[in-house]
């Protein structure tokens, strides 16, 4: 990942236990925020986080779909996590980026509102989502994280970005 200076931590896993968790029993992740919740995705789908850039609008494109970038003279969509979870636009502030991740090998990048950091959590201490999280929909949540002090809402990339959307996605590449 190319931005500097995120915070690498672990969470859920006590200091004294760490060396006995095996790397199989750890889950790798980048969290950030979308609202007043805070999200995480796997970090290998990571392929880098970027500061906000110009996005160009794209005539009769889907709500989600916020724009293209041209990120090294490659041209990728990005989505507006805000509006794929119902929550109205926000002003940009200088905390928003644009994670760019690869789903069912298209690339595709989505803004959120602030990158947390990224964290190992034992995978223990994930469970199964309930009926209702966070007024968004829990087809795209994978778990619930149960740490210390908060509650860290594991996303689906495959689920978040359906067929269909990337299928819709493919048409504002063309």
């Amino acid at each position: 990942m190319e931005e500097q200076g995120q915070a690498v931590g672990t969470a859920g896993v006590d200091a004294v236990e760490q060396s006995a968790v095996s790397a199989d029993d750890l889950l790798q992740l980048v969290t950030f925020g979308v609202g007043d919740e805070e999200f995480a995705v796997p970090i290998l789908s990571v392929q880098e986080i970027n500061r906000m850039m110009e996005i160009t609008r794209v005539p009769q494109s889907p709500p989600f779909v916020e724009g293209v970038i041209n990120l090294r003279g490659k041209i990728i969509p990005v989505v507006d996590l805000r509006e794929k979870f119902g929550l109205s636009r926000n002003e940009q502030t200088k905390d928003h980026r644009i994670i760019v991740v690869e789903v069912q090998n298209r690339v595709i990048g989505f803004t959120v509102d602030r990158v947390s950091e990224v964290l190992r959590i034992a995978k223990d201490v994930v469970d199964t989502a309930p009926a209702m999280v966070t007024g968004i929909d829990t087809d795209y949540v994978e778990g619930v994280g149960k740490l210390e002090d908060r509650l860290l809402i594991l996303l689906s990339l495959e689920r978040l970005f359906a067929v269909e959307e990337l299928a819709a996605m493919d048409d504002v590449l063309e």
